[in-house]
């Protein structure tokens, strides 16, 4: 089985985009089964899903009163739901958080 490049696969994906054929006249065209052709293109869709949710990210400005400053901090998302916490994340842990809330 030969192992395919990024760049092989990007040219597998778009050349099908750009064939006007079905899936399996395409795999044959090509050569390739057409379920490592679904799993390429599975895998593409996840990795651009991804870059969207990194893209929807927004910067957030914190802000606690003086007497909680050391215990609790208050975080309002975009979709207007608030997050309370006196756990001290770390700036990954945080983004991971504001993902997952932003997205349910």
């Amino acid at each position: 089985m030969k192992k395919r490049t990024a760049e092989e696969i990007e040219r597998l994906l778009q050349g099908y985009e750009e064939s006007g054929l079905s899936r399996q006249q395409y795999c044959q065209r090509e050569g390739i089964p057409a379920t490592t052709f679904d799993y390429y293109r599975q895998r593409s869709s996840r990795k651009a899903a991804a870059k969207r949710r990194v893209a929807g990210l927004v910067k957030v400005k914190l802000e606690v009163a003086p007497e909680q400053a050391q215990s609790i901090f208050t975080l309002t998302l975009s979709n207007g739901r608030r997050i309370e916490s006196a756990w001290a994340f770390s700036e990954v842990d945080l983004a991971r958080l504001i993902r997952i809330a932003e997205a349910v």
